[in-house]
């Protein structure tokens, strides 16, 4: 009697146990799935860019002979790191990161400067100012982008990298994202640091800014995002390849007579590499900074 009983019990035992099984045998399933149609084309991209022939990629497309090259060549990587010539790739790759570099860098300082004098200034007409902050996010960039080619021009700064720099560095939303992260800090640290005979400008170097590395990581993405994507405003401000950057370099592979399949993937795939670098070297606080959002949310 005790062996049936026994039975009895762990065959409930394996009803629910075989269900989870299947319950995650979809669940794993699914994410495959989504991982693939995620990564496929990037793994096509990269595939492509191995290929030595534009008309065999072309011919490849839309067959899984397109995930695989029997002979790969780092052969267009070399076409297209040029610094100069026909497809001087290299050299806008090089301005990119000029760009990338020199903007992240600043914004990181102004924006987190306005964001924390808003957060804890004592001067009249904070929260107007911050108001108006807010408002401008709303307003269309593409709205203002005439009347700022306008300016530029008259300034005599196009074609420089300094026109792609200056008028991005200042955003209404990473001085409100500097603003919150801020305002939901003590303000006992202030008082204790002007206790001890701290200035505003050294509470906020030496102790607030240490403690906001989540919030610049979360700007250093977002604004080097933007940035390493900009198009229309490059497009508008630069008539040379002195201060062009890699998005437009990559348009300019398809607006010849021959369309160098090969080489664009092979720029593709290095204009990639260094925006992913970024954020690998961000994540960590980055992650951390949306977790610790969605708790306090």
């Amino acid at each position: 009697m005790s062996d049936i009983a026994l039975s009895i019990q762990q065959a409930r035992l394996a009803r629910p146990l075989s269900a989870a099984r299947v319950l995650r045998l979809i669940q794993v399933t699914c994410i495959f799935i989504i991982a693939l149609v995620i990564v496929s084309p990037l793994l096509l991209l990269v595939v492509a860019s191995l290929k030595d022939d534009r008309f065999q990629i072309l011919a490849d497309m839309g067959s899984f002979r397109a995930f695989w090259v029997s002979n790969p060549t780092l052969s267009n990587y070399a076409e297209v790191g040029h610094l100069s010539g026909e497809l001087a790739f290299g050299r806008y790759l090089v301005n990119s990161l000029i760009i990338l570099i020199t903007t992240v860098c600043s914004g990181l300082i102004v924006n987190s400067m306005a964001g924390f004098v808003l957060a804890w200034g004592t001067f009249k007409g904070r929260a107007v100012i911050l108001s108006i902050v807010i408002a401008l996010y709303v307003i269309p960039q593409e709205s203002i982008i005439m009347p700022l080619v306008i300016m530029v021009s008259r300034a005599g700064m196009t074609d420089t990298f300094a026109v792609q720099i200056v008028p991005w560095v200042a955003s209404p939303l990473y001085i409100f994202l500097f603003y919150q992260f801020f305002s939901q800090l003590p303000k006992e640290l202030l008082e204790a640091a002007e206790i001890d005979g701290a200035s505003f400008f050294r509470a906020y170097r030496s102790i607030f800014l240490p403690l906001s590395l989540p919030a610049l990581a979360t700007v250093s993405i977002l604004m080097g995002i933007e940035t390493w994507n900009q198009y229309l405003w490059p497009i508008l401000v630069t008539q040379t390849d002195y201060a062009r950057p890699i998005a437009v370099a990559i348009a300019t592979f398809f607006g010849q007579d021959s369309i160098y399949w090969d080489r664009a993937m092979a720029a593709s795939v290095l204009m990639m590499i260094p925006i992913l670098g970024l954020y690998l070297a961000f994540q960590r606080w980055f992650v951390s900074s949306f977790i610790g959002s969605a708790v306090k949310g």
